[in-house]
């Protein structure tokens, strides 16, 4: 694929919360506060990888709302960092005295729980009937809680808000039952109550491993679901091992039938992308197989991004000469980094260091 061609149509940049969990009305709690005091520096001795950020921040929800095919839940945090990512360009975004909070929304699916990358979101804050802001917010990640959506924002005071997101149809291949699904925007009104003590009072705790290793635990929310990939023993087809490429774990599978919504009959190869540790969905990102048997090339081509119901967020394409076959060579090659923003522990991982994202090979069993 043409990188200019991809980056058109994954849609480049975005804002990214600090690495955080909701308070307790989402069932999750974080175990001390130390009060917010600002952002420590950034660890010194962070790896070129995943590793443990300086922080947790807890964050408040303002509510959830439903139209269409969507569901949304809106929640805030303290403003803070975040790194954008455009090609291969990585760039830190600080905080401005301006920004009253780090705003977010996740989008899912209220029949099946999955959450959806790639809708194109945009957000209109109102208070009283006048406009307070207007964005786009981009996708991001994060440690807790995966992919959602988010920027910081300017507020005006104490009161009522009305949060109109505005979902765009998913920009993915769809296929299954989510083949005629997630095609028409929504917009959809959320009432936000702010207040700055209410925001002061989020938690807070600093970490003492920040730059080791690891990863913060994901969130566990009771009320609305997060962005995990299935896990391995549950994708369906025959898994045929996986590989790291700077941190982003390729799971491949392969099914005997494409599932509905693809256009090539035959064995389907599809590659779950996700993060080390907390096994969070990777969106976003330009992936090309090669299969190689006996030294003769079966298959070479781009996987397409794909939203599936039993397989998730993927990377798949139909094998048009045959299925894999045990001593075949099978090579995943990332060819654009995840075109999603990043929370702290993220921005040196999945291509964001010297040297990228090589490529890797697996022998099928």
């Amino acid at each position: 694929m043409d990188r200019r061609t991809f980056l058109r149509t994954a849609g480049a940049t975005g804002a990214v919360a600090g690495t955080g969990g909701f308070a307790g009305c989402l069932g999750f709690q974080l175990s001390s506060s130390d009060g917010f005091a600002g952002e420590p520096p950034v660890a010194e001795n962070r790896l070129d990888g995943v590793y443990y950020p300086t922080h947790i921040e807890g964050m408040n929800m303002a509510g959830m709302g439903m139209a269409g095919d969507y569901k949304v839940g809106v929640f805030y945090s303290y403003a803070h960092r975040f790194w954008n990512v455009n090609g291969e360009s990585v760039e830190r975004t600080d905080t401005t005295p301006e920004d009253d909070v780090h705003l977010m929304a996740s989008v899912w699916d209220p029949e099946t729980g999955q959450v959806l990358p790639e809708t194109g979101l945009s957000v209109e804050v109102e208070k009283d009937g006048s406009l307070v802001s207007q964005e786009v917010i981009y996708p991001m990640i994060s440690q807790p809680m995966g992919v959602h959506y988010g920027g910081n924002f300017a507020l005006d005071g104490d009161g009522t808000y009305t949060v109109t997101v505005s979902v765009g149809g998913v920009r993915t291949r769809r296929t299954g039952a989510f083949r005629d699904r997630f095609a028409d925007p929504a917009d959809i009104p959320v009432e936000m109550e702010f207040s700055a003590a209410a925001r002061d009072e989020i938690s807070y705790r600093t970490l003492d491993n920040a730059g080791d290793a690891g990863a913060v635990s994901p969130m566990e929310m009771s009320m609305m679901p997060d962005a995990t990939a299935p896990a391995t023993e549950d994708l369906p087809g025959t898994v045929l091992g996986e590989v790291n490429s700077n941190d982003a774990v390729l799971v491949a599978t392969v099914l005997e039938e494409s599932p509905e919504g693809v256009d090539t009959p035959g064995p389907y190869l599809a590659v779950s992308a996700r993060t080390p540790f907390n096994r969070m969905l990777i969106p976003a990102m330009g992936l090309e197989a090669r299969q190689v048997r006996d030294g003769e090339r079966l298959f070479s081509g781009e996987l397409t991004r794909t939203l599936d119901p039993d397989l998730s967020y993927h990377y798949g394409a139909a094998l048009a000469d045959g299925t894999l076959e045990s001593g075949d060579e099978l090579t995943l090659a990332p060819t654009v980094w995840p075109q999603i923003a990043r929370h702290e522990g993220y921005e040196t991982a999945f291509g964001a260091l010297m040297g990228g994202m090589p490529e890797r090979t697996l022998t099928v069993e």
